[in-house]
């Protein structure tokens, strides 16, 4: 597995176990024991835990971006604001773990990545919108951002209860949202509809994208063992080497003890032969005395 892989493979792994517990749940041990890698793997990839979360939010965030900036070219404002309800639940259709750690996460780790941050981006997209529709009706465009968020906020919240509850379809709460949106509680519509432009729109038919093959999932998992059996050989190395070092350490300090013994030793006996030459120096003096 190259190293592009293998951080794509953290990135995913990464995202599925924020989804599930969360930022604070979630620790890098996990991380590397579901990739069955170790831990300085994930640290050379991505410094810790907030670096690896940090992308994978910046990538969901920017992933629904892109989705509603796309939806929001439409030229018809009320096309425009299906469209942005579309993508968005299809978006929490697609990647509901995304959109799980988008609304459960404020952790500062994740740099601009709150979902309050996002809506507020998002609400300043709508805010053109709102501009031109209220310049077109005579209202007071000033008022265009406190209504873009009131939109949006709407929106959202009715993905987050969707996320969970998935019915009715998407493109029937898309289009029960924008009915009351667009026609007020006063107008609402009793049987609303997506309208056919919006419905054959490339961004609403677009497939999902393929799941791997299992020829694929197979390749990966042979990858995944070679590379696995090639850190354990690393390993016995690295463990040989060092119990080599270990013995050559070892033999160094039993010469070095040996050494000092045998300076110990002859150390000993000079003391000896100085000792024997003053005893017998001493006798030699007491003779001359007696004399």
């Amino acid at each position: 597995m190259t190293g592009k892989e293998r951080r794509e493979q953290l990135i995913q792994i990464s995202r599925a176990l924020f989804a599930e517990k969360g930022f604070d749940g979630t620790s890098i041990e996990e991380i590397a024991a579901t990739a069955q890698v170790s831990k300085p793997v994930v640290y050379e990839h991505f410094g810790g835990k907030e670096g690896v979360y940090a992308v994978v939010v910046d990538r969901e965030m920017q992933k629904l971006l892109g989705m509603i900036t796309e939806a929001l070219a439409a030229s018809h404002s009320l096309i425009k604001l299906e469209r942005a309800a579309l993508a968005l639940l299809r978006y929490i259709e697609e990647s509901s773990e995304g959109f799980r750690i988008l609304v459960r996460d404020s952790h500062a780790a994740s740099g601009t990545g709150t979902f309050a941050s996002l809506i507020s981006e998002i609400a300043r997209q709508v805010e053109d919108v709102m501009a031109d529709e209220f310049a077109g009706r005579g209202y007071d465009p000033k008022l265009a951002p406190m209504y873009a968020q009131m939109l949006v906020g709407m929106v959202a919240l009715t993905g987050q209860w969707w996320l969970d509850v998935r019915k009715p379809g998407r493109e029937e709460v898309a289009a029960h949202l924008v009915n009351l949106a667009w026609n007020g509680l006063t107008g609402l519509n009793p049987t609303p509809g997506i309208t056919a432009a919006t419905r054959t729109h490339p961004a609403a038919t677009r497939p999902l994208p393929p799941r791997p093959s299992d020829k694929e999932l197979r390749e990966l998992e042979r990858a995944r063992e070679k590379e696995l059996k090639e850190a354990e050989k690393a390993r016995a190395r690295e463990l040989k080497e060092a119990e080599k070092a270990r013995e050559r350490e070892l033999k160094e300090r039993e010469r070095q003890v040996r050494e000092a013994e045998k300076v110990r030793e002859r150390e000993e006996r000079l003391r000896q032969r100085e000792a024997k030459l003053a005893e017998r120096a001493a006798k030699l003096a007491d003779q001359d005395q007696s004399e």
